[in-house]
């Protein structure tokens, strides 16, 4: 496959040149890789258990305390798909650095906000940082390693190092709120991020797939606009409902952004979005898993810290402490996901991750207010938590088994950007069932009830979500059958150019050891 393993020479190049440069250190990919992954995932949850200082400190209402958290993934998912072509229009590990280093300055001025709207907007710009950033890192890892058993494992630690970023958020956010302040949660992105930066800056390679063309950022501005119209529209059902002109408006306005998004797609030479993509059955099917997975499951540790500080009355580095276990359980379901694909497929596994995922969801819709921590927190946050990460895995494999090597980063993109689209939408809706459930009272007992209704929705979600993987998931051999990708008349150049000399081979006998294991779904 294309590599990251070095940068295409030039025309003058010789192939003896060519063959003179040295294979980087694949360890040193992965780590790299991994390490902006970390950064980009740990920021969608590392806020929650700091959401009631933030308010407190800068004055924030209640929904605007909402979209501390919805700037970032709106802008994240909006972007992703952007961020995913320029890597490969522009080059991989450029689109990386740049990335991250947005990333990184607007952590700072996160950090430094006095207002809540200078935060918000900080928080959009990190989002940006990372829609460039997060494609470049899965795209770094499908490119440089062949399809196999390598690729496998280097796509499971990937997924492991992100969903560990994610659930570690919540232990991380509440050590540095009560240890020193919120702020740290975005300040500590900056020491941090610089190290990573001049890791990336040494290790990896530049590759790109194709020509530069035109980005095509109004498809960008148009598929943005449309997700923060559209959960701006689902936010005031609650207050307006569902006939008020105050959420009708912005939700019919959102989906004629998203309309006019897809009529620029079917139209531009060069679309952020190609339409064809979704001719395959792998790429369409586990898009349309990923996003429905991740309207639930982002959730989860919203709620749980909520519940946990508002309910239970933990302060925030005790809430933190709450998560540890359901961050090693959804590390441990990444890591297991790899040789459990192999035993039983792909798609056989994210069906049953998922309905993993559901039972740990209706056990904790039986929260109460007077609940303990192992049977209110531990004991369905351990299901929930090993589902999502046995399910992610797989998902993410079938999404990029058939993508040409030009069209990698954005395959890539189009992953993240499914997660974390329905992410945002799915904490948009579930607050609202919360909120509608709580009403106008208040206290612990009201609040619980509330939440339980937002997992109890979410369980069901996910119900649907595994009904929808097996009629519509490619499995076994299936998934040979689907139309080969088109590749980018460039690919070639730089799929067989500066890698590991022995990556063809390895390449070549990898494709013909997955052939003979498809009935298996690897």
């Amino acid at each position: 496959m294309a590599g990251m393993a070095q940068t295409p020479p030039s025309a003058e190049a010789s192939p003896e040149a060519r063959d003179r440069r040295p294979a980087p250190r694949l360890w040193a990919v992965v780590l790299a890789a991994c390490a902006g992954q970390f950064l980009v995932v740990l920021d969608v949850s590392v806020v929650n258990v700091a959401l009631p200082s933030m308010r407190s400190d800068l004055g924030l209402s209640g929904p605007g305390l909402q979209w501390v958290l919805n700037a970032y993934t709106l802008t994240f998912a909006g972007f992703m798909l952007l961020g995913g072509r320029a890597g490969d229009l522009f080059g991989r590990k450029r689109m990386f650095l740049v990335g991250l280093g947005l990333f990184v300055v607007a952590s700072l001025a996160g950090g430094l906000a006095q207002e809540g709207w200078q935060l918000v907007t900080a928080r959009a710009a990190q989002g940006v940082g990372a829609a460039v950033l997060s494609p470049a890192t899965l795209t770094i890892l499908t490119t440089t390693f062949p399809t196999g058993a390598a690729r496998t494992r280097a796509i499971g630690t990937w997924t492991a190092v992100g969903a560990g970023g994610g659930a570690a958020g919540g232990f991380v956010g509440g050590v540095l709120t009560d240890a020193l302040s919120w702020r740290w949660v975005l300040l500590i992105n900056v020491p941090v991020g610089a190290v990573v930066l001049f890791a990336a800056w040494l290790w990896l390679a530049e590759s790109r797939a194709g020509e530069r063309r035109r980005l095509d950022v109004p498809g960008a501005l148009l598929v943005t606009a449309g997700l923060g119209s559209l959960a701006y529209g689902i936010v005031e059902t609650e207050s307006k409902g569902w006939t008020g002109a105050g959420a009708l408006l912005p939700l019919f306005g959102g989906i004629l952004l998203l309309a006019a998004f897809v009529a620029v797609e079917a139209r531009t030479r060069a679309p952020l979005m190609p339409l064809k993509l979704f001719r395959m059955r792998s790429v369409s099917a586990a898009n349309v898993a990923m996003f429905v997975n991740g309207a639930a499951m982002f959730c989860m540790w919203y709620f749980m810290s909520l519940y946990m500080q508002n309910v239970l009355d933990y302060t925030p580095i005790q809430a933190g402490l709450g998560f540890v276990p359901q961050s090693l359980a959804i590390v441990l379901g990444s890591k297991l996901a790899p040789p459990l694909m192999q035993r039983v497929g792909a798609r056989n596994l994210a069906i049953a991750g998922t309905l993993t995922a559901s039972a740990g969801y209706f056990w904790q819709s039986g929260m109460q207010a007077d609940g303990g921590y192992l049977d209110s927190v531990l004991g369905p946050g351990l299901l929930m938590a090993l589902g999502a990460g046995l399910s992610a895995t797989p998902l993410a494999s079938i999404a990029t088994s058939g993508a040409a090597p030009g069209d990698a980063g954005l395959v890539s993109g189009l992953i993240n950007t499914s997660r974390t689209m329905g992410g945002a939408l799915g904490l948009a809706a579930l607050s609202t069932v919360a909120a509608s459930r709580i009403g106008d009272r208040t206290g612990p007992v009201a609040e619980a009830s509330g939440h339980a209704l937002a997992f109890r929705t979410g369980g069901w979600i996910l119900i649907g979500s595994a009904l929808l993987m097996m009629l519509t998931l490619p499995g076994g051999r299936e998934r040979d059958q689907d139309p080969p990708a088109e590749e980018d008349p460039q690919a070639g150049e730089d799929r067989h150019t500066g890698a590991d000399p022995h990556a063809e081979n390895f390449e070549r006998s990898g494709n013909r050891a997955v052939k003979e294991r498809g009935a298996h779904g690897e």
